[in-house]
């Protein structure tokens, strides 16, 4: 009897959690559609597919998918380069890639990318979000690159200053303030979800006042779906498309990762088991582009919301999927009165909120390097694409672990004789981005004076560090063989004076790490 109790409670908060995440993700999906390029239905097919599919597979039990803020500067990049015909191979592809990376168990080792990289990552995904979407709000339209979105900005303020599309700019910075305000008054925030309020405010303004601005074009979800062909599977064939499906797999699984991992410290549920998850994540992905529509990834909003609004299961994101599928069966058309500007203004408060500006400060204040990582990646992002930037990022953490872990020892020992030969032992991790100054201190070593190398105190020595210390060792006791001509009185004086603090005699004293 009890169970039969317990039951019930989980199923009807399962019931109304879905419906909290359906309010959620209708704006969403289709403000994700329009900023990437691609018709509304799409994003409303990507979070269908999130809910039936992502949903009911095992992996995370309350982690909503769906289309996401974070790939929608990936996905216009791809539909302006390849076409929109491209896209479903492309997203076939990345989730064909995401199948293979968790068959392998290769989902733990997301967990390895650098927090900084990642964060880095997603504060240039909302930087280019905001830049695009400012001109969605003035009913303009975005030039491609994310240093032409920013550059054109003042001419973009001239003009809307001018009357040109004040009035969307007026409907798009009310839909900020409203998702801003609206959760501050808790009673309302827990009846309707801040964007659905938001734009449902900006859509019944629009009809009542008949205000001329853009709207949300409607097309149909059957005309929209477009299955990839043998002509868009050929295109694959390109470095370029190739690189697009790898930044689609690697972005997506990283932040659907990342996110499982906010979503279990949200509940006490079973944790994310996360090769399946990425499995899931894959079949999601797979069968979207089979569909032609958008990639998916876990959303962390929908996942948010599902755990605060008291979800048990994961039937409660399996029904988000249902109510989506019946909004897009029974009212499609409610989609056409949805102005431009309101979901504009719905993806600039998404935007901002991927740029981790109090991160940032802490992370500047505790550990500087993680945050110049975080910088430089989401600049490169912002300055060139998303694949390179995202690579700079990785590429900069790893030479940043390097460095830091690489520290090197140098203690020398003499036996007491004042001209016997010098022990000199090397310890801690030699690589070559310590090998000058390793080098300059094996250099301040008495000339004159013969020495015994020892390496045995290195855990790590790579090729460059174990050939140069070789070397150094062989021409150092060749020159003071030959009494060290060439140096002169004055030079091995100087050498011992700069290594007071490297050299003793007699005893043994350890320099500092280099």
């Amino acid at each position: 009897m009890l169970r039969r109790i317990t039951d019930r409670a989980a199923l009807r908060a399962d019931v109304t959690a879905s419906l909290v995440v359906f309010l959620v993700a209708l704006p969403l999906c289709v403000g994700v559609a329009v900023a990437s390029g691609v018709p509304a239905e799409l994003g409303l097919v990507t979070g269908i597919v999130g809910g039936l599919v992502a949903g009911a597979l095992p992996g995370s039990s309350l982690q909503v998918s769906g289309p996401a803020a974070g790939l929608t500067v990936l996905v216009y990049e791809a539909v302006q380069s390849y076409g929109l015909g491209a896209l479903g191979v492309l997203v076939l592809a990345a989730g064909l890639l995401q199948l293979s990376m968790g068959a392998l168990r290769l989902g733990r080792w997301f967990r390895a990318i650098s927090v900084a990289v990642v964060q880095g990552m997603l504060a240039g995904i909302g930087l280019v979000l905001i830049a695009g979407q400012v001109y969605a709000l003035a009913d303009a339209r975005a030039p491609g690159s994310g240093l032409a979105k920013l550059a054109g900005l003042p001419g973009l303020a001239g003009g809307v200053l001018g009357g040109d599309g004040a009035l969307a700019v007026l409907l798009g910075a009310g839909t900020v303030a409203v998702l801003v305000l609206w959760p501050k008054w808790r009673s309302a925030a827990r009846v309707l979800p801040a964007p659905l309020a938001a734009v449902g405010l900006a859509t019944a303004v629009t009809g009542v006042l008949g205000l001329p601005v853009a709207r949300v074009r409607v097309r149909g979800l059957l005309d929209v779906l477009r299955p990839p062909g043998a002509d868009d599977m050929a295109g694959l064939l390109s470095f370029g498309a190739a690189a697009t499906v790898v930044a689609f797999a690697l972005i997506a699984s990283a932040e659907s990762l990342f996110s499982a991992a906010a979503v279990d410290r949200l509940h006490d549920g079973p944790r994310t088991d996360y090769d399946r998850e990425l499995m899931a994540q894959g079949a999601g992905n797979t069968v979207c582009g089979a569909l032609g529509a958008l990639p998916m990834t876990a959303v962390i909003v929908r996942s948010s919301a599902n755990v605060s609004a008291g979800a048990r299961t994961k039937l409660a994101r399996v029904l988000h999927g249902v109510w989506l599928l019946l909004f897009v069966a029974v009212l499609p058309g409610a989609l056409g009165v949805i102005p431009v500007a309101a979901l504009a203004g719905v993806l600039v408060h998404a935007g901002w909120k991927l740029v981790p500006v109090r991160e940032f400060v802490r992370l500047w204040r505790e550990h500087r390097a993680e945050a110049v990582v975080l910088a430089v990646t989401a600049l490169a992002i912002v300055g060139v694409d998303m694949f390179a930037g995202v690579l700079i990022g990785l590429l900069l953490a790893v030479v940043k672990s390097a460095w830091e872990i690489s520290h090197v020892q140098v203690e020398t020992e003499d036996a007491g004789d004042g001209g016997g030969a010098l022990r000199v032992r090397v310890s801690g991790n030699a690589t070559f981005l310590r090998l000058p100054k390793l080098l300059d201190q094996l250099e301040a070593l008495p000339r004159d004076r013969p020495v015994e190398l020892s390496m045995a105190g290195l855990r790590h020595v790579d090729h460059a560090c174990g050939v140069a210390l070789a070397a150094w060792e062989e021409e150092h006791n060749t020159r003071a063989a030959a009494g060290g001509r060439g140096t002169g009185d004055a030079a091995d004086s100087t050498a011992a004076a700069d290594t007071a603090g490297s050299v003793s005699a007699p005893g043994s004293r350890a320099a500092g790490p280099s």
